[in-house]
């Protein structure tokens, strides 16, 4: 079926409400119509992801509910008493979504828990796994722009489902018929029936628990909590309750609320790309800084998955730390205090992504702990957590990725920012004590470790052109391999597609023992590298590149020529 089929079909069902029809009509440019039409909503391993709007490629009521169907054959086969968790964002449509998931659920006899008001992603993650149900759904795009929704699926185990579960999933989603196949079930008929229970304070509350118990120098924090002094924004998302709860129940009472961005808002008025990643979503807090003066200042993004941290430099100018400085901080400071505690294990472990900071694994090194590499991606992470659960052979410490996503403990397992937000205050008052601020310490770690700069170039390619170009360009990569970026020889070529690591140098093959992804990397005679892959979220290429310097103006100034060689090479 073509794209003017299916918008035809849309236009003449019974099945799709007046107003969404009304919406169909108005569209005036052929373009947007194929764009909406020209494919299903792609389901893959991330769930859902898209533009909230009419169409076969967006999201709204109507592709969730196919979706959700697919899902619910999906556990019918898998379970005897199939059950699932649902949670939601700020985001706009968030609740609609969820109600609708859960009507299509109950209607097909799978019982529902779903939170009764929005909460974060990672406590969508504890809830699965405390109430011990099938799966889990939370509805959000996560730190995307407003037009965007998402809808994520979550397995028995608290993590994102793996790439084989997806791809069952995906084929009972194919199989169901928009119009014909979709059966629900009104909330409160299914409430009646037992099928929908709402999750209320008592799951909340163990999972504040949980949380407070990752505090590791807790006699300081005991002490001196109060004594911190934090400014706080959860850019119009679900972070301010759960995070203003583990800070004060923690006695961190000096907490100020940046209020313009404190209520739940899926418009982000204050800041359009609502990502802790972008610094212009500090701008009121960095103002109400210059005159309060904080230790501390961090936001999360509207799922409270990720945490963003802002600095006062020497210079005393206010900076908004890089996901792979925070990751190196947090590495440090958790493996310093485990020592400092007398409770420090060569089983101890840190898991980071292949496009994050080799510092970390310079950190572990220095406690004589390991660190790993997995794909990108948090679920990668929270299947080693399940694999050294299972076997025993290793302690998790910390899991992190450049894209601000940090996790300690095991009882969650996505990233979690209301996690994150507690490390970072106890990580921030131990330096305080020290006379630091995280700053300082920071520069600490690159005088004893080497001065390393990361940077990450992201080119927006929408529609279906653009996802045609994405592919194309890694395609040419791999059949025509580099053989240096600008003078500098490429040592490594790992390409994650073919499961193989080329060494030049000895001319050798090695197998790669992670899934198959297509991204593509390149490690250099001089330790710099670069990986490029297609977005899993957004319609979007990335190139993440490193250097390693003498000095941060020497690795400044390798990252610029760096990136300029990179441009020529992929004809950017």
């Amino acid at each position: 079926m073509n794209y003017k089929e299916a918008y035809q079909m849309w236009l003449e069902s019974t099945a799709i409400d007046t107003l969404t029809k009304n919406e169909l009509m108005e569209l005036s440019s052929e373009k947007e119509i194929e764009d909406r039409f020209y494919k299903n909503l792609e389901f893959g391993t991330g769930g859902l992801r898209g533009k909230i709007a009419a169409g076969t490629n967006r999201m709204n009521v109507y592709t969730v509910a196919k979706a959700t169907q697919g899902l619910a054959r999906y556990l019918a086969a898998h379970s005897v008493s199939p059950s699932i968790c649902i949670a939601y964002d700020s985001r706009n449509m968030s609740d609609v979504f969820a109600q609708t998931a859960a009507k299509v659920l109950a209607a097909t006899g799978v019982k529902v828990y779903l939170y009764e008001s929005l909460r974060p992603t990672p406590m969508l993650s504890f809830a699965v796994r405390h109430i011990g149900t099938s799966a889990g759904i939370v509805i959000t795009a996560s730190h995307n722009p407003k037009e965007y929704n998402g809808y994520k699926v979550y397995g028995s185990d608290g993590g994102q489902i793996t790439d084989q579960a997806a791809k069952e999933i995906l084929e009972l989603i194919d199989e169901t018929d928009i119009f014909t196949d979709i059966r629900l079930m009104e909330l409160r008929e299914a409430e009646g029936k037992g099928l929908l229970v709402y999750i209320g304070e008592e799951v909340d509350k163990a999972y504040y628990e949980k949380a407070a118990g990752l505090v590791i120098r807790k006699d300081l924090v005991k002490e001196k909590a109060g004594e911190l002094k934090i400014i706080y924004t959860p850019i119009h998302g679900s972070g301010n309750i759960p995070v203003r709860t583990m800070l004060e129940k923690l006695g961190f009472s000096d907490v100020q609320i940046v209020k313009e961005q404190e209520k739940p808002d899926g418009n982000f008025p204050t800041a359009p790309y609502p990502n802790p990643e972008n610094p212009q979503v500090f701008n009121i807090a960095i103002d109400m800084a210059k005159e309060l003066g904080p230790d501390l200042i961090f936001g999360t993004d509207p799922d409270c998955d990720r945490i963003g941290v802002v600095v006062k430099e020497d210079s005393g100018e206010y900076k908004v730390l890089s996901g792979n400085q925070v990751g190196i901080l947090l590495s440090d400071y958790m493996l310093n205090a485990r020592k400092g505690e007398g409770i420090l294990d060569e089983k101890d472990i840190i898991i980071k992504t292949i496009v994050t900071t080799e510092m970390a694994r310079t950190i572990a090194k220095s406690y004589g702990v390991q660190l790993i590499d997995v794909l990108t991606g948090f679920k990668y992470i929270g299947e080693k957590i399940e694999e050294f659960e299972r076997t025993g052979s290793h302690h998790f410490v910390l899991g992190f990725e450049e894209s601000y996503g940090y996790l300690a403990g095991d009882f969650v397992r996505d990233k979690d920012a209301v996690i994150a937000s507690v490390l970072i205050a106890e990580m921030a008052l131990y330096y305080k004590t020290q006379g630091k601020n995280l700053s300082q310490a920071l520069n600490d770690l690159f005088n004893e470790h080497g001065y390393y700069k990361e940077h990450l170039i992201s080119i927006e390619m929408e529609g279906k052109d653009g996802q045609e170009k994405i592919k194309s360009m890694i395609t040419a990569l791999r059949d025509n391999t580099p053989l240096c970026v600008g003078e500098t020889k490429i040592r490594i070529t790992e390409d994650y597609q073919l499961s193989q690591r080329y060494n030049k140098d000895e001319n050798s093959i090695e197998l790669i023992n992670l899934p198959k992804s297509n991204v593509i990397k390149f490690i250099l005679e001089d330790d710099s590298w670069f990986v490029v892959r297609p977005s899993g979220t957004e319609p979007k290429i990335k190139i993440y590149a490193s250097v390693v310097g003498a000095a941060m103006a020497d690795a400044e100034e390798k990252m610029e020529a760096f990136i300029k060689n990179i441009n020529l090479l992929l004809n950017m």
